[in-house]
């Protein structure tokens, strides 16, 4: 997610404080949470003693550790552990394929050390976690020994002038797969080591993280890359500074090319079936807050759904509830493509992503990122984007919707129980909801941000709160709930919650001089967020 962009983040602050004993609310709302319709409160008091927090947690410790990739056997073994937990609380499942267009490739060992096969280890698998590049092939079983030549940037030609590449590994400090281009594809390298990291990571601070990366997949040329971490990259300068140096490589890989699967469960509707309302955490990636986490809460979410109603706390809901687990926005894509008029259907959908970070030791803070709304286009400072999350979005995705103020309001109600802290983001993408806002679905991203772990090996689980991924188990049980168990008469409620909504808002505009322009889009998106929610009675 959002991975491509990592070269322009910013550096942080500083490590977020202890949560505060009462929730920080964004300053241009009221108090949602007192204007939340009735069911959906009745909803919340039955679904939050529920929300088993351990269940997330064991299911994200257990996922965490492996390299999850689409195809590979680390993937389908933490859907298969999925798959077992929702069976055993009573939740139908079944699998989708997608047809393969990946490599499945798994790592199962790798290091890379000084001098030769008996030499220094600077960077291996059992040390560093993730220090081999996505798409590397293996090398023979006893290992390759090559020059380690020194390039600097790496990324331009004249960066490799003088200087002898044809069978070597390559040291430099760009992108990998910019490096890989110039090195091993343009010039015969057999390797590349880059240095790259992301200021967000603070390096001097922390001088063995490095963030994973991929070269590109090719057949006909077998070369391996490896990230470094700033500790790792000082040794390797640290030796080429007192002469030549070679390099003993040894890469365990394997390229899995099967179909890819996605794991779906569903509470079935009782009245209107076909209509549903859809959530999806991706399982891939290596981390446990990215994103071991997000399936973690939302196993969570739909066993405590799935309890609810079997005890009689709660009647099954009107419209089918749909949890998918799968490949990032591949999955959703494929969903969404495999029946169009089912997805004409869909009441709405959330994004489960890097749900359960302890925000005292990533720097994150809980976000809900809305879907596309006037903050997406004009800056508002009651809604600033993430770090490095503003981009141009397609101004024909402005649309008025209920689902933000409604998953807000769940959001706040909880956080007045638990102190919990709550703050919203602009429509950026990058995520699952990503396909579902293109296809026209409300949708929206519950998740954490800025983390300083993001995307590296430091990503494990010793960063994830058990009671962050608890809180968002329960918030996303109660919204999917409630807009699953929606009828006509939760209407006028939820065009009140609305009114409430922008009523606020418009009152934050016009204090802060807002242009004339972004009044009116407000107006307009509210008007057509309050007849959305017709939406919620019975299909037209």
């Amino acid at each position: 997610m959002r991975f491509a962009t990592c070269a322009l983040l910013m550096t942080l602050a500083g490590p977020a404080a202890a949560q505060p004993a009462a929730p920080a609310v964004p300053p241009y709302l009221p108090p949602l949470d007192r204007a939340l319709p009735p069911r959906a409160e009745a909803i919340y008091r039955a679904v939050a003693p529920r929300v088993d927090r351990q269940l997330a947690y064991d299911l994200t410790s257990r996922i965490a550790p492996l390299w999850r990739l689409a195809g590979n056997p680390a993937f389908d073994q933490s859907l298969d552990w999925i798959d077992q937990r929702l069976k055993a609380a009573g939740l139908t499942t079944h699998g989708d394929v997608i047809p393969s267009t990946s490599q499945g490739w798994e790592m199962r060992d790798a290091e890379l050390r000084l001098d030769g096969p008996d030499g220094e280890i600077v960077l291996s698998k059992a040390q560093d976690r993730v220090p081999l590049a996505i798409n590397s092939h293996p090398t023979a079983t006893a290992g390759v020994t090559a020059a380690l030549v020194d390039v600097g940037p790496g990324t331009a030609a004249d960066h490799y002038d003088g200087k002898a590449i044809a069978g070597a590994v390559v040291l430099a400090d760009g992108p990998i797969g910019a490096v890989w281009n110039q090195a091993v594809k343009t010039r015969g390298a057999v390797g590349v080591i880059s240095t790259q990291l992301a200021a967000y990571t603070r390096p001097d601070e922390t001088p063995d993280v490095l963030q994973w990366g991929a070269i590109p997949y090719t057949d006909d040329i077998t070369s391996f890359g490896f990230k470094a971490t700033p500790r790792a990259a000082r040794r390797l300068r640290e030796r080429l500074a007192a002469g030549v140096v070679r390099v003993h490589v040894r890469a365990d890989t394997v390229f899995h090319r099967r179909p890819v699967r996605t794991l779906v469960a569903e509470i079935p509707g009782t009245r209107w079936p076909d209509e549903r309302v859809v959530l999806v955490a991706h399982v891939q990636e290596p981390g446990a807050n990215d994103n071991a986490s997000g399936c973690g809460s939302l196993a969570a979410a739909a066993v405590a759904l799935q309890q609810a109603i079997a005890s009689g706390a709660l009647p099954p809901p009107a419209r089918t509830v749909t949890f998918l687990f799968g490949d990032e926005i591949r999955a959703s894509d494929a969903w969404i493509a495999a029946d169009a008029a089912r997805v004409s259907r869909v009441v709405a959908m959330m994004s489960l992503d890097m749900t359960g970070e302890d925000t005292t030791k990533t720097g994150g803070t809980f976000l809900i990122e809305k879907g596309p709304d006037p903050t997406a286009f004009w800056a508002r400072p009651s809604d600033p984007h993430t770090e490095w999350g503003a981009s141009a979005v397609d101004r024909a995705l402005l649309r008025g919707t209920f689902l933000n103020d409604l998953h807000l309001a769940v959001a706040l109600r909880h956080a007045r129980d638990t102190g919990w802290v709550v703050r919203t983001n602009p429509y950026e993408g990058g995520s699952d909801h990503t396909s579902f806002t293109k296809a026209g679905v409300p949708a929206l991203l519950n998740w954490h941000f800025t983390d300083r772990y993001y995307h590296t090996n430091l990503d494990t689980l010793d960063k994830v709160s058990v009671d962050a991924l608890g809180h968002v188990a329960t918030i996303v049980a109660t919204t999917a709930l409630f807009l699953g168990a929606a009828d006509g008469s939760d209407v006028a409620a939820t065009r009140a919650l609305l009114a409430t909504a922008r009523d606020a808002r418009l009152d934050a505009e016009r204090r802060t001089a807002a242009p004339v322009e972004v009044l009116d889009a407000w107006t307009q998106w509210y008007a057509e967020a309050i007849d959305s929610a017709a939406r919620l009675g019975p299909p037209r």
